[in-house]
This record gives C-alpha cells, sequence and structure tokens, in this order.
C-alpha cells in the first residue's frame, strides 16, 4: 500500500491555529477561576466574614496631636519680668566609629566644609583611631550642618540626639549666667550655683531678680566710659533697697553662647571676685559708724588744717580747704584728713567691728560660684596708721559687690540684707535682714551723701528731677612691688536716688581709667571719680528711672521737697549742745590714737565706761527686721559748688 502524502502547507497552518486558540481558552478559563475565586475571598473577608482592624496598627498610623514636646533636661533662666535669659533646646552631636572609616584624611576634610571651624587635623586623627569604637566629632551641630553632614554619606559617622543650652541675650549677664559643660552641667554663675535645682525641675523656670532692661543700659554706660578712658575693665552694679541685684555688669566680658572659646580675662567677674581698694567711697563706712557709736555727731568739726604725718606717711587732701570741717564738708570735700580724725576716735576695735558687722571680712553671700574673701589687715597688725588709710579706702579691698551691699544698709534705713540674685515670689513676705544701725544714722547717710552731688565731688551725676546722693572714690593701684603706682588708679562713684524715698543703690567702677584726648576737653586730663564714673551714674540713672517707675520732680513739688531736704555743709549745734572742735577735739571715750594723731598724750584714766557703750551701739546687730513700707521723710542738703574729684 503506497503511503499517503504529507499535508499541504495550508492544513499545517490550520492545525497550529487551534492548537492557539485550545491554549487561549485554557489560559481565560483560568484567570475567570483566579478573579473568580478572588472575588469570593474579598466578599467573605469584607461583606460575608469582615475582619475587624488592628487598633495596634491603626494606633501607630494615626498622629497624636496631643502630645506635648519631651521636657528639657535643664530647667530655663528667666528675667524678673519672664524675659528668657537661658534655654535648653533639642540638638544633635556627630560622632564616628573608626573601625568602619576608610578614608579618615578624605573624610575630615569633607567634614570641614561642612562644619565651619572644625580642626582638619584633629579630627583625621579621631577618625583613625581604630581600637576606639566612638569617637566625638563635634558636640553642637545646627539644623543645617546636620543636614549638611548627612547629605555627604560617610559610612561610620552617626549622630545623638541632645539638648543644647542657649543664652538668646548673648553677653547680656554673661557672667551671671557663667556655663555648662557639654554634658548640661554647670560651670559658674547662677548654672553651677543652681545645678541640681535646674537639672531635678526642667520644667519649672528660674526666675532672676536681674531686670534685663536696666541690664542693658548698664552695660551700655559702663563700656562707655571703659572706651571713653581706655581702661582695663569695668563693673556696673544696681541693687535694690531688699538686697535684690537688678543688674550686674563686669566689663570686658564674652558671649555666653561661646563660653568654652572665650579669652580668660573675660571670664574673670570683676563684681564678685576681684578685689579693689574702694578709695573714698570707704568713707561711707566711716561715717556711719561714728555716728551709729555716739560719740561723734554730723555737726561735729575736725582739724583738717594740716596734713597728717605718721610713720613717714603722709595723709593728705586732693583739694585741702585749711580749716575744721564738719561731717558733711568731710563728706562733700572727701577729706582723707577728716576721716583719718573719725577713725581714730573710733579707734581700731571699734572700726574692725562695724567692717565685721557690715560683711567686709567675708565674700559676697550671693548665688553664684567664683566670689573672694576681702583682703585686710590681722588684727595684730591693725595698728594707727592701718586705722586712718582704712578709714577713706587705703589698706582693705573688697569685692565691689561687698560694698555696694553695705551701702545698700546705709541708705535703706539701717537694715543688712544678703544680696540675692532670685525675684521675689508672688505672694511671698518681705525679705527680712539684720539691723545693725539706728534709722535715724540711716537717714543722716543720705542727706549727707546728697550733698557730694549738690555740693561736692559728685557733681557730674546730677539728674535733672531726680535727688541723686553720692559718694566719689578713686583709689592708686598697688603694683607687684607692693608700693602704690603714682599715675594708676581705679574711679567709682557710689549713688542712692533718690535719696530722699530711696529705692536703688547704683555703683560703677572704672579700673586703670587713662587720660585721652578723647576726653580731653571734659575732665582735663584726670581720671578720678568725679570725672569718670560719676558721669556713668547719672546717665544710668537718667535712662532708668522712668523705666522702673521714679518720675522726675519739677516745679513746686521739687523746690517742697528741697526745702525739707536742707542740711548745711556748715551744719549749726543744736541748741543745748556740745560740738567737737577747736579746743574740745575729743568726746568721751575717744580711743588713745586721736589722742596720738593730734601729739597729745592720752588721758591717764580715759572713760572706758562710755568706749563700752559706744562698741555696744557699733556692734549692734538685731536679725528677722523686714524693712518698712516707706523710709521716713529726710532732707535736702543746701547746694556749694565743688571740683569733681576724690
Amino acid at each position: 500500500m503506497t503511503p499517503r502524502p504529507p499535508a499541504s502547507g495550508e492544513s499545517a497552518t490550520s492545525g497550529w491555529a487551534r492548537r492557539f486558540r485550545r491554549r487561549m481558552r485554557l489560559g481565560a478559563a483560568g484567570f475567570v477561576v483566579l478573579f473568580v475565586a478572588v472575588a469570593v475571598k474579598l466578599t467573605d473577608a469584607t461583606v460575608i466574614d469582615p475582619l475587624p482592624p488592628n487598633q495596634a496598627a491603626l494606633s501607630a498610623l494615626r498622629p497624636d496631636l496631643s502630645t506635648r514636646p519631651l521636657e528639657p533636661d535643664r530647667a530655663a533662666i528667666l528675667d524678673r519680668n519672664g524675659r528668657l535669659l537661658a534655654v535648653s533646646l533639642p540638638g544633635a552631636s556627630l560622632y564616628a566609629d573608626p573601625r568602619q572609616i576608610r578614608h579618615p584624611w578624605r573624610d575630615a576634610r569633607a567634614l570641614a566644609t561642612k562644619i565651619a571651624g572644625l580642626d582638619v587635623r584633629s579630627t583625621a586623627r579621631r577618625l583613625g583611631m581604630k581600637h576606639y569604637g566612638f569617637v566625638y566629632i563635634s558636640r553642637h551641630l545646627t539644623a543645617t550642618q546636620e543636614l549638611a553632614v548627612n547629605r555627604l554619606g560617610i559610612p561610620g559617622l552617626y549622630f545623638q540626639r541632645t539638648w543644647q543650652r542657649h543664652y538668646p541675650q548673648g553677653d547680656l549677664a554673661a557672667h551671671i549666667l557663667g556655663g555648662v559643660t557639654p554634658g548640661q552641667h554647670g560651670l559658674s554663675g547662677v548654672e553651677a550655683y543652681y545645678d541640681k535645682r535646674l537639672l531635678s525641675k526642667p520644667g519649672q523656670p528660674l526666675r532672676l531678680s536681674i531686670d534685663l532692661r536696666v541690664e542693658a543700659i548698664v552695660h551700655h554706660e559702663v563700656a562707655r566710659a571703659m572706651r571713653d578712658y581706655k581702661a582695663r575693665g569695668a563693673c556696673g552694679i544696681v541693687e535694690s533697697m531688699s538686697g535684690r541685684i537688678v543688674a550686674m555688669v563686669s566689663l570686658p566680658d564674652y558671649n555666653a553662647n561661646d563660653y568654652h572659646d572665650a579669652p580668660a580675662d573675660t571670664l574673670f567677674d570683676r563684681c564678685i571676685s576681684g578685689d579693689y581698694e574702694p578709695g573714698s567711697v570707704m568713707k561711707l563706712m566711716t561715717l556711719p559708724a561714728a555716728l551709729q557709736s555716739g560719740l561723734m555727731h554730723y555737726w561735729d568739726k575736725f582739724n583738717t588744717t594740716h596734713p597728717l604725718v605718721m610713720n613717714g606717711f603722709a595723709i593728705t587732701d586732693y583739694e585741702p580747704v585749711h580749716r575744721w570741717l564738719a561731717m558733711p564738708s568731710i563728706l562733700a570735700y572727701s577729706s582723707n584728713i577728716g576721716a583719718s580724725r573719725i577713725a581714730t576716735i573710733l579707734g581700731p576695735k571699734l572700726q574692725r567691728a562695724w567692717l565685721r558687722k557690715m560683711g567686709f571680712f567675708k565674700p559676697p553671700p550671693i548665688q553664684m560660684t567664683g566670689a573672694q574673701p576681702p583682703i585686710w589687715h590681722p588684727a595684730d597688725t591693725w595698728k594707727l596708721l592701718t586705722t586712718m588709710t582704712v578709714s577713706f579706702g587705703n589698706g582693705i579691698a573688697m569685692a565691689p559687690l561687698t560694698l555696694v551691699n553695705a551701702v545698700v544698709a546705709d541708705v535703706n534705713g539701717g537694715i543688712l540684707f544678703r544680696p540675692t540674685l532670685l525675684a521675689r515670689r508672688p505672694g511671698a513676705p518681705p525679705r527680712t535682714g539684720v539691723r545693725v544701725m539706728r534709722p535715724g544714722v540711716s537717714e543722716t547717710m543720705r542727706r549727707l551723701m546728697r550733698g557730694v552731688v549738690l555740693s561736692g565731688t559728685g557733681v557730674y551725676a546730677r539728674v535733672k528731677g531726680y535727688r541723686v546722693g553720692g559718694k566719689t572714690g578713686t583709689a592708686q593701684v598697688v603694683g607687684r612691688d607692693g608700693r602704690y603706682r603714682n599715675h594708676l588708679n581705679n574711679s567709682s562713684f557710689m549713688a542712692v536716688f533718690p535719696a530722699d524715698d530711696p529705692r536703688y543703690v547704683i555703683y560703677v567702677l572704672v579700673i586703670h581709667p587713662r587720660p585721652t584726648k578723647k576726653m580731653a576737653g571734659f575732665s582735663h586730663g584726670f581720671t578720678t571719680g568725679g570725672y569718670v564714673a560719676a558721669p556713668a551714674v547719672g546717665r544710668i540713672i537718667a535712662r532708668i528711672g522712668p523705666m522702673l517707675g521714679i518720675a522726675p520732680l519739677e516745679g513746686a513739688r521739687l523746690a517742697e521737697v528741697n526745702r525739707r531736704f536742707d542740711i548745711p555743709l556748715d551744719p549749726p549745734v543744736p541748741p543745748g549742745r556740745t560740738a567737737l572742735g577747736p579746743g574740745h577735739p575729743f568726746p568721751p571715750g575717744a580711743n588713745a590714737y586721736a589722742y596720738i594723731l593730734a601729739h597729745r598724750k592720752p588721758p591717764r584714766h580715759p572713760d572706758r565706761l562710755a568706749a563700752r557703750q559706744a562698741l555696744k551701739r557699733v556692734e549692734l546687730a538685731t536679725p528677722g527686721v523686714a524693712l518698712p513700707a516707706a523710709p521716713p521723710t529726710v532732707q535736702r542738703i543746701a547746694t556749694r559748688d565743688a571740683a569733681p574729684h576724690a
């Protein structure tokens, strides 16, 4: 049988087409079955037997609008009005695992282009420490720097979430605030003193007594005086009658945000850590001690007709008047001779008792680190010459804050408070202090200080409409050889305002001022407290007075205050009283030093009872005394022009 011939080309093509169509129908049927199965499953899961949503998953996806920001690790610091002085903000630190770094030098150079000030050599060395698994590259990155470093994509670099301390005011109150370590622990100032409190109560801001507005004004005016006289440094303090520090400026200063890079000289706080001889401002301690003792009165007169020579040293007056002077004139003309006469009547025992009570033998008790104790002679060397020189501010040195706090007690009615940087809490009772003098002594001191501004060395501290009282101070500087340098001094001015109703004490100290061409037309080459510091205090009072709610007086009201506030520089002796003066220079109980200074033989039988009573009055210290609501009305001193020297 002959085999059948193969099918034609058309028959072969038709067979392939039939197989293709069959496969397509099978595939389509499979997809239909699959889609039907999916549809059935979806219907079962969503309609017939739906599963409840996973609540945990939903919670993770849902934004929590009630979430509060994390509390910082350190409390904020505010001024008395709630303005921000220091705050902790979230930030980032950059660290590396050197074991993962393949190109230390290349990576260090790349990082230096993104982080300003980064040392390439030091960074490369740290990145190359293969035996370490952790090294810090930068402890403080800004958000911009963090993003820029992240974009470099360098393996082995990591970010750590941290808190960073920021000081929005820069250099204002820098010494008061101090600084912190990278780990947020206090290094100096309030940050160090209240370190535990700031860390343990991060959500409760610490409110200070500082008024940022006043701080800025004092900073500006003290810096101006420092520039005008090319001084080495300066200090300015404003303290209230209850011992609260309203402003405290030490210059030169630093930006608190750059604490770790600040020069050492700028970190030194001249208001609490520097000991300076106060010069004639110390007469504000000599005169109230004399008045408090009861041995002398402000109308008594003392022999200032000639210089005093003792152990080869001559004590003179800057502008001698060559006559017997009462206390108003001794203070107004800043007579060193008169102050020496008064101090020797008191004697070293009473003088030391007074200074000890007023805080001159211990560091200022302020809530800051770095407060230094004063410098003074020990009791066994506190002889006649020391008694004389200390009376006008030589031979003893202390921090400016110690001096200011003592003068506050001079003028606030006689109550010594511990100085404080803390603001008063709402509803808190008034502060209590220690009564150190009779209210009448404090009243007299305000009146005497007014005469310095109206008639004496402080005329450039006058402010129109304000009753300013004060005292100039000019102290020679002791050199490294222990001798006073003739052409170098510190200049200062202490003020109280208003003098008839005191609210604040202001002190400006300018360290090592020098004659300048700029100020030659005004100061005539002098660098005394009356020319250097008094004008700065006057400008401060003119600017902060209205800000603090103290309006200037004018017209009939000012004239009435002036009429009531009047003590002549040569006051009359009250009827029935006997004054010290020519022919009667020593009161009962006067110390033997007064006789020796006058080249007289001390009495064989001194009045020891009067001396003991005087010491008891000088040592007066009654604790737990609250500041009276309003000081007694006092009177103003008559005007009389004098040159502004001290």
